[in-house]
């Protein structure tokens, strides 16, 4: 069993393009939901109006990767108002229920037969990025450190990744200690009495629900442009899921928590991954008790175990303020 190659795998995925795209999508949904109390049950929708429009722009419409850009942002904020315009003078399980049934609408209505034409069906769209690696300036080659190397092309991605996150983890900083962010947070730990101190609650709302929803797209967008292809079935409910799993273990409602959770989430989930795929294969463990199929399957169950195991010890993540999460009753 190699170890250095578990290891290797591990920080790859924990360091990666992948992470940097979840913990930015988690961001949007740090806004929503762990400074303005909303239950967005529906990030993954952002990411797909976000890829697809860049996608559309680009395949279909034949316009440039910057208007597609464009298209992809102005698409999360139409979403937004969509749903927040109907739901947000309502309780807060009204969004919730709006956001998850929307999510997997927009899933389905891409991947059919009758916006196949635009969209790609279920074969989705692929090859509309080369602008974007046209401006590569790393030299062909394989770059890192130690046991991480990346070929120039991830790499470009992952620097690109990761200074958006940074760039937006400064603007959420700056946005969230401004009088908008003592607001927000004031409607998360009790919305009646910002209102009854003259505060437009509905207004504050839909702010958030749009600048975190537009982060979710530009996630979205980075997410097409790694691979160079969108289809439906990659925006599932269940990516919504993990984006509150990583947001939580980081702990909600700190700038730096879904940076944390999700390069851990995903360190965890391939460093589980490698390790039983690597001792299958040196025979430490019988293929007749866990086959190199229901891998995927273990790490899950695996890792999840780990995970309620460190939420038990501490339910605000590692580096959520529990005496924050009392206040706001979470």
């Amino acid at each position: 069993m190699d170890f250095e190659i578990v290891l290797t795998d591990a920080l790859r995925s924990g360091l990666g393009p992948i992470a940097a795209i979840f913990a930015l999508s988690a961001m949007g949904l740090n806004l929503h939901f762990g400074y303005t109390g909303l239950l967005n049950f529906g990030q993954v929708g952002f990411m797909l109006v976000g890829g697809y429009g860049l996608a559309i722009t680009v395949a279909t419409w034949g316009g440039s990767m910057w208007l597609g850009v464009l298209v992809g942002t102005a698409s999360a904020v139409v979403l937004a108002l969509l749903l927040g315009l109907p739901t947000l003078r309502l309780r807060a399980d009204y969004l919730a229920i709006t956001t998850i049934a929307a999510g997997e609408t927009l899933r389905l209505f891409y991947r059919s037969s009758w916006a196949e034409p635009t969209t790609g069906g279920v074969f989705g769209l692929q090859r509309f990025a080369n602008d974007f690696y046209d401006l590569n300036p790393v030299p062909p080659g394989t770059y890192g450190f130690w046991l991480v190397r990346f070929s120039s092309r991830d790499l470009w991605v992952l620097i690109v990744a990761w200074s958006l996150v940074v760039v937006a983890g400064v603007l959420l900083a700056l946005l969230v200690h401004s009088p908008w962010g003592r607001v927000v947070r004031s409607i998360r730990d009790d919305e009646t009495a910002a209102r009854s101190l003259g505060k437009n609650v509905y207004a504050f709302k839909m702010t958030s629900l749009v600048l975190g929803g537009v982060l979710g797209a530009v996630a979205g967008m980075l997410q097409a442009i790694q691979v160079q292809s969108v289809n439906p079935d990659s925006f599932d409910p269940g990516v919504t899921f993990f984006l509150y799993t990583l947001l939580i273990l980081g702990g909600a409602g700190r700038i730096l928590g879904p940076v944390v959770g999700s390069v851990l989430f995903w360190f965890l989930l391939a460093f589980v991954d490698s390790a039983l795929r690597q001792a299958i294969g040196a025979g430490i463990i019988s293929p007749e008790v866990i086959s190199t199929s229901e891998v995927g399957a273990v790490r899950f169950a695996l890792v999840g175990v780990a995970l309620i195991l460190l939420m038990a010890f501490r339910p605000q993540g590692i580096l959520g303020s529990r005496k924050e999460m009392l206040l706001s009753g979470r």
